[in-house]
This record gives C-alpha cells, structure tokens and sequence, in this order.
C-alpha cells in the first residue's frame, strides 16, 4: 500500500513525463500561435483591407497573450505545488518532488534520485 506521504516519490516517472510534455507544449504551443498570427497578419496586409488589418492586429495580441500565459504554466504548477506543500510539513518533501519533476524534467539527477521502489 502506497502511504500519502510517499505518493509522488513513487511516481516520479508520471511526473516527469507529464514535466516533459508541459516543456514542450511550452515551446511549441507559443511558437505556433505567434506563426499562425504573423501569417494572418501578413494576409490582412496584402489585402490592403482596413478593417482586416485592425481584426488581424487584435487577434495576434490575444493570441500573443496566450502564448504568454501558456509559457508560464509551468511556473504556475510549480507554485501551486509550494503553497499546497506548505499546508502539511510531514508532506512537503513529497509535494517538492512532484513539484521538481513536473518544473525541472530534464534534471534526472532531481527526480530519478528521489524515486523509492
């Protein structure tokens, strides 16, 4: 029976995962929102179309704005992790290798260390 307090320890390999593909839908996911703007931005130049340009300006600011906000859900998870390990100080370490896992995954040395069979 896996204890509350080891859950995230034995679970290293899930949350590294889950931090690896959260790192590339941080790149990636911006990436394209701001290609897919530039390209209908450039289209709504091409068409010499007034209110097209205007439309095609305010959809790449919001679209730029989620590119921001989805960069930095990594960063939101990590601190989600540190207020919810600060309620329990018998849990905290579990929750900071959940935490490292999913905010650093290429740090194996930080969660496969940490891993208990």
């Amino acid at each position: 029976m896996i204890l509350a307090s080891e859950f995230c320890a034995r679970s290293t390999d899930i949350w590294q995962i889950v931090g690896k593909i959260l790192f590339v839908f941080k790149i990636v996911i911006p990436l394209l929102i701001i290609i897919f703007g530039m390209i209908d931005l450039g289209k709504a130049v091409i068409s010499s179309e007034e209110k097209a340009i205007k439309e095609a300006t305010s959809s790449i600011i919001r679209r730029l704005i989620a590119a921001v906000v989805i960069f930095f859900i990594p960063t939101i998870v990590g601190a989600v992790f540190s207020l919810i390990g600060e309620f329990n100080e018998d849990q905290k370490g579990d929750y900071t290798i959940c935490k490292d896992c999913l905010v650093h995954p290429y740090k194996d040395a930080t969660c496969s260390s940490l891993h208990v069979d």
